[in-house]
């Protein structure tokens, strides 16, 4: 990877997304973030900076809903306006967005119409809003690389996870359409499926207790799944010889999906 490269990572506070900032950044990338954080949790996102910092590389963060129009469109524009007179592109797209509503999809309680929509959009049809930008503004071009956090819900059903679980097929399907619209401009597209993870997202899911225990028994490897094991994976899937890899759902879990 170039020192001249950047990672765009959404969701870069916390989870996936701020290890994979900081695994990048140890490989010499340079990291624009998007996040969403209210004035208790901006001392992490500092932490966050900094760490990126050390590494001797920039870190350039922006609050907001990833998922505004207007907030994807002012970001769009500050990364375009730091980076083309350097001549330098973003590398990695890393869709890695877990706000989305955890309510049945009947009976009492039930989703509404506008927390389903929010969460398909927020979960998966931002990323082809995101990846078009970014195309067709000239920030990346041959040898791009983005990647989109799924989960195992997008094929298995979990109480309260429907809504979710809906964005997650949305999102993996844009994955396979990207991969094939994207092939001619030498940009791939790729979905990253990871073990059970403890993260902050994660610990939101009703009785996420039980689908850690379950998850740390069946693993193999006989243990959970890390954000780091995940941010090591897409630092090695952003290799130059990664370009004949796309239009996967990967697994990153261990051997915790091939077993009962």
């Amino acid at each position: 990877m170039s020192t001249n490269d950047w990672a765009l990572i959404l969701g870069a506070s916390s989870g996936f997304g701020e290890a994979a900032a900081i695994e990048l950044a140890a490989a010499g990338m340079n990291i624009f973030g998007v996040h969403l954080d209210r004035r208790e949790t901006l001392g992490h996102v500092a932490e966050v900076e900094e760490q990126i910092r050390a590494e001797g590389r920039e870190a350039v963060f922006f609050n907001g809903n990833a998922a505004d129009e207007s907030k994807r469109a002012s970001v769009i524009n500050a990364i375009s306006e730091r980076l083309k007179p350097r001549q330098e592109k973003v590398r990695v797209l890393l869709h890695s967005l877990a706000f989305g509503a955890l309510k049945p999809l009947t009976g009492e309680g039930a989703l509404t119409q506008k927390q389903i929509d929010m969460t398909t959009n927020v979960m998966g049809h931002s990323l082809i809003y995101w990846a078009r930008d970014l195309i067709s503004a000239g920030l990346m071009g041959e040898g791009g690389r983005i990647f989109a956090m799924t989960s195992e819900g997008s094929t298995r059903v979990l109480p309260n996870y429907g809504a979710v679980a809906a964005a997650k097929v949305v999102l993996e399907s844009h994955i396979r359409q990207l991969a094939v619209e994207l092939a001619p401009f030498k940009v791939t597209a790729n979905a990253i499926l990871a073990g059970v993870t403890d993260t902050p997202a994660l610990r939101k899911i009703p009785g996420h207790e039980k689908l850690l225990e379950a998850a740390t028994a069946r693993n193999p490897q006989g243990r959970l799944t890390t954000a780091q094991d995940v941010a090591q994976a897409i630092r090695v899937l952003a290799q130059p010889g990664s370009a004949w890899i796309t239009g996967n759902t990967i697994r990153v879990d261990g051997g915790e999906g091939i077993v009962g």
